[in-house]
């Protein structure tokens, strides 16, 4: 590929352009990702902070609602009694507690209370207190029986979970059941530290929903927050609450004892994890935020986009810019260009006025000044002696006249007729067709249905030569009449033929001349069945058809090598002639062209 100035410095000054602009953009891109990234880690930590500060506090309010009971005696002396040494007051001030405790907060589903004394069990959904009823069973709750089997403090947390009734009291319509989380709280007798019952508080997620939607960005990041043992509290997607957390990433989280960041890559997210613990009820939850890549560097992107698109602009620019200082540099070059493709092609004429006053400028005056001299010595040396050779061409042509020589064989032809002598006659037709085709020196290029008529003609004066032992047969496609081809090509190899293949008259001599038309290329083949030449005499003549060069002259190669040389100024290289021979058994020469001849060669 060929690179001309003006490519050359379009592609120079674009590259000046894009590498400085765009190691810019690209150092730009990764300063403005490290700080983004600090920021992020900074902003997201004093978020988590503010948000775990604010589900502690509020946790520890649900969790400690029932300590309101301990200041209100009339009720605990119903714990402590019974409700069955005074049913009436009794249940009435239980009643009056419950609706108390579920008024307090709106997030309250469902509450439940066990009296230990009489074993009775009441609930609280939606504002609706159920009636007094037996719960003999209440340690087959699996949050109750943790009390029994020694479990400290006051209350106990359990997961989402779909809401339930503690003592088949609770209606609770399937469209209406959700996920809620249960604070169960034990009930002793202060300070004897007897046990008097429990307390159970079912709450809804909308507070947790709320404190959690200020702390993530829905369809962008992730939050979780879990509890010790890795069960989902809250998810930013629902699916998952109440769910143990088995991921990679959060048995990663809790090896984690001193950093409170992470950086994380999987088939499903690519970006830092955030985190922290905070303590709920004596354990340790954890609270995980999860920010895609994506989220963190949008701002830098979108500032790189900006770069790129005003770079994209100063491209343009610079572009047009160069085109046309490159077009104003090298459209001079192109004209003179253009004027030394003239002169190669023989026409000495520079038709310019000025290229500039500048270095090209000035070369164009030299180059107007060399034409002028070359064209001074050409009419004042070459074309003197091109004329002396038209005369003498001239005079070669009088002295023998073609018309005379076609006469006089004409005139010696009809005295054959008129002496009978038929087979004269076709020979005296046949060589004046000879010398007729020989001598036409107007046209170079001829139809195909010529050079067969003039080859023919030359075989059927070699048979009366060599008289019945000589046979020759001519095939030609249909579509090969209508062709072209450079005069003089067939006729001298079939001559060859004869100087070299048949030494000596042996009968049975045969030469067979095929034109084929196949794939746009006319095959021409022209074959014998005379002595033919030995394997190393063959390598001799195809390598002195390769590399130009004659060792043995007289010999085939000659006639052949002129073939050659002329297929290869006709066709410009693209015609190819190969050779095969056995000794004793014949010689082929096969000729390979285009259909079209790319143009004729005139004649000086």
């Amino acid at each position: 590929m060929k690179w001309g100035i003006r490519k050359k410095l379009i592609l120079l000054l674009t590259l000046a352009t894009i590498l400085p602009f765009g190691a810019g953009i690209i150092i730009t891109y990764h300063l403005t990702i490290e700080s983004i990234n600090k920021r992020s880690l900074s902003y997201n930590h004093d978020l988590i902070e503010k948000g775990k500060e604010e589900l502690v506090s509020y946790l520890d309010d649900v969790s400690q609602m029932s300590t309101v009971l301990y200041r209100y005696t009339p009720f605990m002396n119903v714990l402590a009694k019974g409700i069955s040494a005074n049913l009436i007051d009794n249940q009435e001030e239980v009643s009056r507690v419950l609706a108390y405790l579920f008024n307090t907060r709106p997030e309250i589903e469902q509450m439940h209370l066990y009296i230990e004394k009489g074993k009775d069990s009441y609930t609280n959904y939606h504002s609706s207190i159920s009636g007094r009823t037996k719960n003999a069973n209440v340690y087959s709750h699996s949050y109750y029986k943790k009390y029994l089997m020694g479990e400290k403090g006051y209350s106990l947390i359990e997961p989402p979970h779909t809401i339930y009734s503690y003592n088949n009291q609770s209606f609770i319509p399937n469209s209406q059941k959700q996920n809620v989380l249960s604070f169960h709280n034990i009930i002793r007798d202060i300070p004897s530290d007897e046990f008097l019952g429990f307390l159970s508080i079912d709450i809804n997620l909308s507070k947790i929903d709320g404190i959690a939607n200020r702390l993530y960005t829905k369809n962008e990041e992730e939050f979780y927050i879990m509890d010790e043992k890795g069960v989902i509290i809250y998810s930013s997607d629902e699916h998952e609450e109440g769910k143990q957390n088995k991921e990679k990433w959060y048995k990663q989280v809790k090896k984690m004892n001193n950093q409170k960041s992470l950086e994380w890559k999987d088939d499903n997210f690519s970006g830092v994890l955030i985190f922290d613990q905070f303590p709920v009820q004596h354990k340790n939850w954890s609270i995980v935020k999860k920010v895609p890549y994506d989220v963190i560097y949008k701002s830098a992107r979108s500032t790189a986009l900006n770069n790129i698109a005003i770079g994209f602009v100063s491209l343009v620019i610079v572009l047009i810019t160069t085109m046309i200082i490159s077009f104003k540099i090298t459209a001079p070059i192109k004209v003179l260009i253009d004027n030394m493709k003239k002169v190669e092609k023989g026409e000495f004429k520079a038709d310019f006025d000025s290229l500039g006053n500048d270095e090209i400028g000035k070369l164009g005056e030299h180059f107007k000044l060399m034409i002028a001299k070359i064209n001074e010595l050409i009419d004042r040396e070459y074309k003197l002696e091109i004329e002396n050779k038209a005369s003498q061409l001239r005079v070669l042509r009088s002295q023998i006249n073609p018309h005379f020589l076609y006469n006089s064989l004409q005139s010696i032809g009809t005295l054959a007729l008129k002496s009978k002598a038929t087979q004269v006659y076709s020979l005296l037709t046949a060589l004046s067709s000879i010398m007729r085709y020989s001598m036409n020196m107007k046209e170079d290029i001829v139809p195909l249905t010529a050079e067969i008529k003039h080859v023919k003609s030359y075989l059927l004066l070699q048979k009366q030569r060599f008289d019945d032992q000589f046979n020759f047969d001519i095939s030609i496609d249909k579509e090969g009449t209508e062709l072209f081809i450079p005069k003089m090509i067939l006729q001298p190899i079939v001559e060859n033929t004869f100087k070299h293949g048949f030494l000596e008259h042996k009968a049975d001599s045969y030469i067979y001349i095929e034109v084929l038309v196949k794939d746009q290329q006319i095959i021409c083949t022209v074959k014998d069945n005379g002595n033919g030449i030995n394997e190393q005499e063959l390598k001799i003549i195809r390598q002195e058809l390769e590399t130009g060069s004659s060792a043995k002259k007289g010999r085939e190669s000659i006639g052949l090598k002129n073939i050659h040389d002329r297929l290869a100024i006709y066709y410009k290289n693209q015609a190819e002639m190969t050779i095969e021979s056995i000794e004793n058994e014949g010689f082929t020469v096969r000729i390979c062209m285009p259909k079209d001849v790319p143009g004729e060669v005139e004649e000086e």
